[in-house]
């Protein structure tokens, strides 16, 4: 959340997308607890085609615009599946209009597919790591690691 802050404060447009069904890759930047999700308010209006733009994102510190696309409840459906609705959602509604950079919060530990989707349909221009020194998230950076390897016809 700094480097994001801190490339807002130098004027740039900035979109966070969290991919993780926690939900809590903008509470900092919102100053809050908790935000709807792509997948809780689409299950709420009945389909995501049923929602607007305007239902999902939220604007936090000095114009920073955050999705967050959550996931199932736990033990039914697919958190990646949630992840590949929530942006394609987001493109077809004019979501990466008007930014600079995009941050994907993405979940590292976990190997579907879905998550791997900013990487996979070339949505990603450039990868960043942004990380702690605790093994858990070297692990997890060290997949991400792995799977852009898998992918290197995206750019």
């Amino acid at each position: 959340d700094k480097y994001l802050a801190a490339l807002v404060d130098l004027g740039q447009k900035i979109l966070i997308v969290g991919c993780d069904p926690k939900a809590d890759s903008t509470r900092l930047i919102l100053n809050a607890k908790a935000q709807d999700t792509v997948l809780h308010l689409a299950a709420t209006e009945g389909s995501v085609e049923d929602l607007e733009l305007e239902d999902v994102l939220k604007v936090g510190y000095r114009g920073i615009k955050c999705v967050e696309s959550g996931g199932p409840e736990p033990g039914v459906g697919c958190a990646g599946r949630g992840v590949i609705t929530s942006i394609n959602f987001l493109e077809e509604n004019g979501a990466y209009n008007d930014v600079d950079y995009v941050s994907y919060d993405v979940l590292g530990d976990v190997v579907c597919g879905g998550f791997a989707m900013p990487i996979r349909e070339n949505k990603a221009q450039e990868i960043y790591f942004v990380l702690s020194g605790e093994m858990m998230a070297l692990y997890a950076a060290n997949n991400i690691a792995k799977g852009i390897l898998n992918y290197p016809h995206a750019g």
